[in-house]
């Protein structure tokens, strides 16, 4: 009996840590090293394009833009307000 309370205490607590949400990836850094060491958007952690260029330097790699980049001047999706005034559009009728 006490083996198996202490495997659903261990269970319960593996389900807690895996249930913890996730960063997202990428989208810390606006500028992101490519090439053959790093395929893809496989190391974006430079804050200026100078910064990144300075890494590369010297190797087969360039810099692009991190597509992925939320910078904190833009506000969230979910945060949308109309400008005073004015009112948001009725929503389209589905199934009339």
């Amino acid at each position: 009996m006490r083996r198996a309370i202490l495997a659903v205490l261990a269970a319960s607590g593996l389900a807690t840590i895996g249930a913890a949400p996730a960063e997202a990836v990428g989208t810390r850094y606006p500028f992101c090293l490519q090439g053959n060491e790093y395929p893809g958007l496989s190391y974006c952690t430079f804050t200026s394009y100078e910064q990144c260029q300075a890494t590369a330097s010297g190797r087969f790699l360039y810099c692009i833009a991190n597509p992925y980049y939320i910078g904190e001047s833009e506000p969230a999706p979910s945060a949308y307000r109309p400008l005073p005034g004015r009112a948001l559009p009725p929503a389209p009728a589905y199934g009339r």
